[in-house]
């Protein structure tokens, strides 16, 4: 993961960020001074009740840097501003929505907030008990180290973020069809060793001819590929990668099954012809989609396994 900007909330007050953002909302009209606090007047903008801003003693309270902190990525030149907040912390959204609305811009088109919900661990069979006072807790350090980059990422890219994801260690490690990430990886290993399986043989792609795609898995495996541009184009309007992780399950499967009942390369002796050469059109195909969604994913997609 790599981050553009990263810097310590206690930044927006020692650099008065959080002074200039109050002052701003000042000027607006939208700050209020009530029992020795400062206080935004949030319900204005749908909020439930006005927030706390500076307490009576003096302190800042959470969403004071809440405030410098959107107007920071705004003055970065984003008109968009995405934040991803726990299932826990479901109830600052309506406050978020009212401080943005509060300077002028348009909750869900300025800013959109997307609620993730827990990930569980599971090993063994039975679930990790993390505890942060116990000191029990797992960081994504201890997951790639159990599992590895790719396994770690295609597991949490591939559930969508509003669901409670299970990550099955033992899973994840084993390099059979039970585990996604292999499953998928096989296929496009697959692939290229088809690829080279058809060259030593003599089979080339000199020719495409769809008509002789005639099996009812290579009509499969064809339907699947084409629905490549639809699939990316939802995942990216509706911020979900899971939607790419699940279509290359599916190519996979397809192309396994395509892979046991379709042959590249002539029987032992026998002549090439040109569904072999159009069948290979199809390999490479099959591999160019799996490679390209693997890379999306920040996936590694091996010739070899």
């Amino acid at each position: 993961v790599d981050f553009d900007v990263y810097f310590h909330e206690n930044s927006l007050y020692e650099s008065k960020a959080v002074d200039r953002a109050i002052a701003r909302l000042r000027e607006l009209g939208h700050i209020f001074e009530a029992d020795g606090a400062i206080w935004l007047r949030s319900t204005t903008f749908g909020d439930d009740r006005d927030r706390v801003i500076i307490k009576s003693d003096g302190e800042a309270a959470y969403i004071a840097g809440d405030l410098a902190y959107y107007l920071d990525k705004r003055s970065r030149g984003f008109d968009r501003c995405i934040y991803m907040l726990g299932a826990d912390h479901h109830g600052y959204v309506p406050r978020m929505m009212a401080l943005c609305a509060a300077y002028g811009d348009e909750p869900g088109v300025n800013l959109e907030i997307m609620i993730g919900q827990l990930v569980y661990l599971v090993r063994n069979g039975e679930p990790v008990r993390m505890s942060k006072r116990a000191g029990t807790v797992v960081t994504m350090e201890d997951l790639v180290s159990a599992v590895g980059v790719d396994a770690a990422r295609y597991a949490l890219a591939r559930s969508p973020i509003n669901s409670n994801l299970d990550i099955d260690l033992e899973q994840l490690a084993k390099k059979t069809n039970d585990n996604p990430v292999f499953y998928v990886q096989y296929a496009h290993a697959r692939t290229k060793q088809v690829a080279i399986n058809a060259a030593s043989l003599g089979v080339d792609n000199s020719e495409f001819k769809p008509e002789l795609l005639s099996h009812p898995s290579e009509s499969e495996l064809l339907a699947k590929l084409i629905e490549l541009p639809r699939v990316m184009a939802s995942a990216a309007e509706l911020k979900e990668p899971h939607r790419v992780a699940r279509y290359l399950e599916e190519v996979a499967g397809a192309y396994h099954r395509w892979y046991d009942n379709c042959r590249v390369t002539p029987i032992s002796g026998g002549e090439v012809e040109s569904v072999h050469r159009t069948r290979l059109w199809l390999n490479e195909a099959a591999g160019v989609v799996l490679r390209n969604g693997l890379d999306l994913l920040g996936v590694s997609a091996p010739e070899r396994m």
